[in-house]
């Protein structure tokens, strides 16, 4: 460190914020062979629970580094009676789906975890990578930028990086230094949560509820054992404070579980706000997880969907410091996650509004009146087809093949398939880690094809010869010769009988470098 405190190093990336979100960037990011620094302002993990669910596009995430037995190994297994879905004023059952042990992904689409336990496991793989520098205690208080650099000052020094990313939560500072707004997208109620450790015999089934009581609606959460969670909506006289104190809280539980069967571990009142910032890119400072974007936490989407932007951002931010990128395909960033961030929201919205039109037609029902006609805002795609995340609908993909009930833009499904008597695998252990061509069959490429293939280190597989163990292959496998998977498993593009696979890689090329 020079005299001045300025750090001679140069980092490719600097994160601002060591939660989840900014962890899994680090680990990522240093994965691809990136100098990460990184600043946290705390220095104690969190120790008490705020996200509980991870999905199986992002366990699959870190199974493409080597982790994702590793990560599974501190999630609450898929117990039998495991379900999620809405529930009238009485908790009676009426309509969800069942947890399943695998999914599209390969993996659980939703487990079960307790943050201070992930949180610890992220900083103790974050600690392995030699091209991490961790700095805690350390908030960033100013930041500037050129042409060519980013300079970050905490409170103990100052340093250079190609690129920084803000992870800082939902009050960001780094998203105020650049009066960055919001985009509201129309969900704004406060809400009691309510975190509890259970210690004694309890009854509490394992699902997460929607309970639509016209008196008030809440939500109830089987997390990790031994932990629960439940959710309560403010009435439009209540304060915040009366439902704060505990013995609100303990007659609220009274109709779920004995007092002697829980401690409580956190009690807050929260407004479930749905929004999208304006920008999530000034120059070379990228903003992800609750900085870019908010939502009611319905459908457990709020983590995930912060670690999709940055696993987003990690592989294009390596593409352009190695070569292999235009500068321009970081503007694919902002393209992809903003619209795939919205619908995420729109949907946790729509999980909030039906929960509304449920209880106001039980009140209807029960003052003899007819009920209200439900809102609606959320997009097509989605629920109900079979997936469990919408499309990306632009940026680096073939978007004239973009639809609802198509394969581009989605991600890739990841089977088990047989290696040999002995050996199974899941389809991604054969694919690599950057891009992938998988094909039905030997196809012959011409030159230029085979030069494209070499340039940007295409891993090449024929499905053809792999016996399928379990799950399915990726639906754009029915009819095309060969798909071409990103290095974050979402497809870029499939041949048509109007697209050859020579064509096909010469588009990916070009979308690639501009």
């Amino acid at each position: 460190m020079s005299e001045n405190g300025l750090d001679d190093f140069c980092y490719d990336v600097a994160i601002v914020g060591m939660g989840p979100v900014g962890a899994s960037a680090a680990i990522h990011m240093a994965h691809l062979g990136l100098n990460v620094a990184i600043f946290e302002k705390e220095t104690q993990i969190y120790p008490l629970p705020r996200a509980v669910s991870i999905d199986g596009e992002i366990i699959r995430a870190f199974q493409s580094i080597g982790r994702g037995d590793e990560l599974a190994s501190i999630l609450q297994p898929i117990r039998p009676d495991d379900r999620a879905g809405f529930a009238d004023a009485d908790r009676n059952w009426l309509f969800g789906v069942n947890f399943a042990s695998t999914g599209p992904n390969g993996w659980p689409p939703s487990s079960q975890f307790f943050q201070p336990e992930l949180d610890r496991y992220l900083r103790s793989v974050a600690a392995t990578y030699a091209g991490i520098k961790i700095f805690l205690g350390e908030s960033v208080d100013k930041v500037d930028q050129d042409n060519q650099l980013v300079t970050i000052a905490s409170q103990k020094r100052t340093l250079k990086c190609r690129y920084l990313l803000a992870c800082d939560g939902a009050a960001s500072p780094i998203r105020k230094m650049f009066n960055i707004g919001w985009y509201d997208l129309g969900y704004d109620h406060d809400w009691l949560v309510v975190d509890v450790e259970m210690i004694g015999e309890n009854s509490l089934p394992h699902e997460v509820l929607q309970v639509c009581d016209p008196n008030r609606l809440h939500t109830f959460v089987a997390a990790k054992d031994p932990y629960r969670r439940w959710e309560f909506r403010l009435n439009p006289d209540e304060r915040a404070e009366d439902l704060l104190e505990e013995e609100t809280i303990k007659k609220l539980l009274d109709l779920w579980t004995p007092r002697s069967s829980y401690k409580i571990l956190r009690k807050a009142v929260y407004q479930f706000h749905a929004a999208v910032a304006s920008r999530w890119r000034v120059g070379r400072i990228f903003l992800a997880g609750d900085a870019a974007h908010q939502m009611p936490p319905f459908l457990g989407q709020g983590m995930n969907s912060g670690i999709r932007d940055v696993l987003n951002l990690a592989w294009k931010l390596k593409s352009v410091l190695s070569g292999r990128g235009d500068e321009s395909l970081l503007a694919t960033y902002e393209e992809e996650r903003i619209p795939h961030s919205e619908d995420f929201v729109e949907w946790s919205v729509e999980f909030g509004n039906l929960m509304e039109h449920l209880a106001d037609a039980k009140a209807a029902e029960r003052a003899g009146k007819e009920p209200t006609t439900p809102k609606r805002k959320q997009r097509s795609a989605g629920y109900g087809q079979g997936r469990h995340a919408p499309p990306l609908r632009s940026g680096l993909l073939i978007l004239d093949q973009v639809s609802d009930d198509g394969s581009t833009g989605y991600l890739f499904s990841q089977p088990t398939v047989q290696l040999s008597p002995t050996e199974t695998v899941r389809l991604d252990e054969l694919l690599g880690r950057g891009f992938a061509l998988i094909t039905r069959g030997d196809l012959e490429f011409d030159k230029v094809s085979s030069q494209i293939i070499e340039e940007f280190d295409l891993r090449l597989l024929d499905i053809s010869k792999l016996e399928l163990v379990s799950g399915r292959l990726d639906r754009s496998l029915n009819e095309s010769e060969c798909v071409l998977v990103r290095p974050d498993r979402y497809i870029f593009g499939h041949s048509s009988p109007r697209l050859t696979p020579d064509n096909l890689l010469l588009l990916f090329r070009k979308a690639l470098l501009g």
